[in-house]
């Protein structure tokens, strides 16, 4: 069930940021709860499980965020019901998404920060040239960057790997001139995330699970 007490508290430590709710391991009474506590930016990272969510809550205005790995064979099913895509990673994506989506969307680009063969996302020294590429693709919309840190309990080396996505940030801006935005900060590491001015936290357990 919600904890809305977490997230009243979550409410008051943020800043400017918007909360994601991850709802990938609850019902439709969690998002419902969601829903009636004024939180409409949900996460999802399967794509068949946000399937049978949106079209259960089609008629609700849900803006939804895919924040998992998309596999080339599932962007046409659906590319067109997510409003944000936060784990653009790869050459084939974009053009899979290029194919198949009728209008532009608003992508960030998933990073590789703690550089674990187990997490998806781009080696940050290739990131620039991506970027290069793909912004001049109809279809893609780059507004951002997306990474996740180490589940650790060392506080200075998740800094360390959320600076990564700032110092990119600042380099992209030094080219374009644009002011991306930051999708950095889970559950056990938001409030460091907060510190560095992150703009999407995307929060999952800490939302549903029970007070001790």
């Amino acid at each position: 069930m919600l904890n809305v007490s977490n997230l009243n508290r979550i409410k008051t430590q943020m800043k400017d940021q918007t909360l994601i709710a991850v709802t990938k391991y609850v019902g439709d009474q969690e998002v419902k709860d969601l829903i009636n506590e004024g939180i409409l930016d949900l996460g999802e990272n399967r794509a068949d499980v946000f399937l049978e969510k949106y079209l259960r809550f089609k008629d609700v205005s849900i803006r939804w965020h895919f924040i998992g790995h998309l596999q080339s064979n599932k962007v046409k099913k659906v590319i067109n019901h997510i409003d944000y895509l936060h784990s653009l990673d790869r050459m084939s994506l974009v053009d899979a998404i290029e194919k198949y989506r009728n209008e532009p969307l608003k992508c960030l680009i998933e990073v590789n920060i703690s550089q674990e063969s187990s997490k998806h996302g781009m080696n940050p020294e290739n990131v620039i040239e991506f970027y290069q590429k793909v912004k001049k693709y109809d279809k893609i919309n780059v507004i951002g960057l997306m990474g996740m840190a180490s589940d650790t309990e060392d506080r200075n080396q998740i800094r360390q790997q959320f600076e990564i996505l700032c110092k990119l940030r600042d380099q992209i801006r030094e080219i374009d001139d644009i002011d991306l935005k930051l999708s950095m900060g889970m559950s056990n590491d938001y409030l460091i995330a907060i510190e560095m001015n992150a703009t999407y936290l995307r929060l999952g357990s800490i939302l549903f699970k029970e007070d001790n």
